[in-house]
């Protein structure tokens, strides 16, 4: 129950997020439907562990509530051994949920991302409002004066046509007409009813530009037929997102960050050949005067035996070598961050398809000995809680994997740090509850406030 609670708390996510994109668009139902079913899915590697958290803790907190966890300790159960049969059935959830993140998720994401793509993309539906001019069809304005109940007579129809690029030089006007689709879908058919056209042609007259012929047509009925190709969703072909990180596995993700390494040291090597061979080890000899021509080729010479002008030369070409030498390596030093950039979130992916996994035994461990302490069962006490250290656990995670693709931090780090600092919290949970810890109960925290102020208020030997 919690599981599908949590799934739809983040599928709703997903509609407020992505709901401008659907309206307007014309979907059918089996699109939306695939749309909607891939991204549930892709929901739960998140709802997972939130699910274990809510529901550990609400079966302990009935448990507490209902002194059944008093009387199995009094018949000489521990709660380790109350815990274990869930102990194991977190792994076994844990372990499907691993299976299902580096195996079906990608899968999922891969059909989930391409169909979002293709719904983004695809142009509104093409609805006439009364009283709007309407440019969705390329090369026409069309304005509807008003529309009949039937949805298909129209009333006071304008038509720019804009098609040969010229402005509105042809311009159609009827007092009715009728909009229907083909059977096919793909053209749309207008039938104008009494009414004229006029098209104004080009001036023959150089001089006179301003005066220019025009054609005036009266007619009874006209057929248009308007192309609807483009306004039908089409489908972009999967593999052109097959190598995104998401759509990846654990194998996968190994090779292409391997790759990526070995074409970082790749560019690092050719960018040190590169920069010796063509600017560093550059030769600036230039024609020896009259004064050098003497000298051994081995002789060292002065820049001031050189004539003003090719000193001039020589400094023109030095600064011309390190202004190129400065934007080739600015340019590689560009592609270098990108594929950086572009190995740290492989690297991300990676990690996450084990940190997913983990975090439903940690939140297990924080739930269970949370409920056992708490004693409160249901939807409420546990919710509250369940709803903060799942707050708690999404904040750490979302930093921890900013700061890795920034590269602040490393990438494993960033990725564990929710683990890190929530499994101690689960272990110190656990060690309250089995103990019988009064750690949520107000009473005790005031007694030991009275004892603290009754020993400070406490007057001294000397006195």
């Amino acid at each position: 129950m919690t599981f599908f609670i949590a799934m739809f708390v983040f599928f709703m996510m997903f509609i407020f997020k992505y709901i401008d994109d659907f309206v307007g668009k014309g979907l059918s139902f089996s699109i939306l439907s695939e749309l909607f079913f891939y991204f549930s899915l892709t929901t739960i590697p998140m709802a997972l562990p939130l699910a274990i958290l809510l529901s550990s803790l609400m079966t302990f907190g009935n448990l507490g509530e209902h002194y059944e966890l008093t009387a199995m300790k009094s018949a000489g159960f521990s709660l380790q051994k109350i815990m274990t049969p869930l102990i194991y059935s977190s792994i076994i959830i844990a372990i499907g949920a691993f299976y299902f993140s580096n195996n079906i998720l990608p899968f999922t994401n891969l059909k989930a991302g391409s169909l979002l793509y293709d719904v983004r993309e695809s142009k509104p539906a093409l609805l006439f409002k009364e009283g709007v001019f309407n440019n969705s069809l390329d090369g026409f304005s069309i304005r509807v004066g008003k529309k009949e109940y039937d949805g298909k007579t129209l009333r006071e129809i304008l038509i720019y046509d804009h098609r040969d690029m010229q402005g509105n030089n042809i311009v159609l006007a009827a007092k009715s007409g009728k909009m229907e689709e083909t059977a096919d879908k793909m053209y749309l058919v207008l039938t104008l009813k009494d009414g004229v056209s006029y098209k104004e042609l080009p001036s023959n007259n150089s001089k006179d530009i301003n005066r220019r012929p025009m054609i005036r047509d009266k007619f009874q009925e006209r057929i248009i037929n308007f192309d609807l190709s483009e306004f039908k969703m089409s489908r972009t072909n999967e593999d052109l997102f097959k190598n995104n990180y998401q759509m990846l596995n654990i194998l996968q993700l190994r090779q292409t960050i391997d790759s990526l390494n070995k074409k970082l040291e790749k560019r690092k090597i050719n960018f040190t050949k590169q920069l010796k061979q063509s600017y560093y080890a550059k030769s600036f000899n230039l024609l020896a005067t009259s004064d050098t021509t003497n000298k051994n080729k081995n002789d060292s010479i002065s820049f001031s035996q050189y004539s003003i002008g090719q000193q001039l030369s020589i400094i023109e070409i030095a600064t011309n070598t390190v202004r190129s030498a400065k934007a080739y390596s600015e340019s590689i030093w560009d592609e270098q961050e990108t594929e950086e950039y572009s190995k740290l979130k492989y690297q991300v992916e990676w990690h996450r398809k084990f940190t997913l996994s983990i975090a439903c035994i940690v939140l297990f461990f924080i739930g269970a000995p949370l409920g056992a302490i708490i004693r409160k069962g249901g939807l409420g006490m546990p919710v509250v809680i369940s709803v903060v250290f799942f707050i708690i656990f999404h904040i750490l995670s979302i930093t921890g994997e900013k700061l890795a693709k920034e590269g602040e931090i490393p990438v494993y780090q960033g990725m564990w740090l929710a683990t890190a600092i929530l499994l101690p919290i689960g272990v110190f949970l656990t060690y309250k509850a089995t103990t019988d810890s009064s750690l949520f109960d107000s009473n005790a925290y005031v007694e030991r406030l009275k004892k603290i102020f009754s020993f400070m208020q406490r007057p001294s030997s000397n006195s």
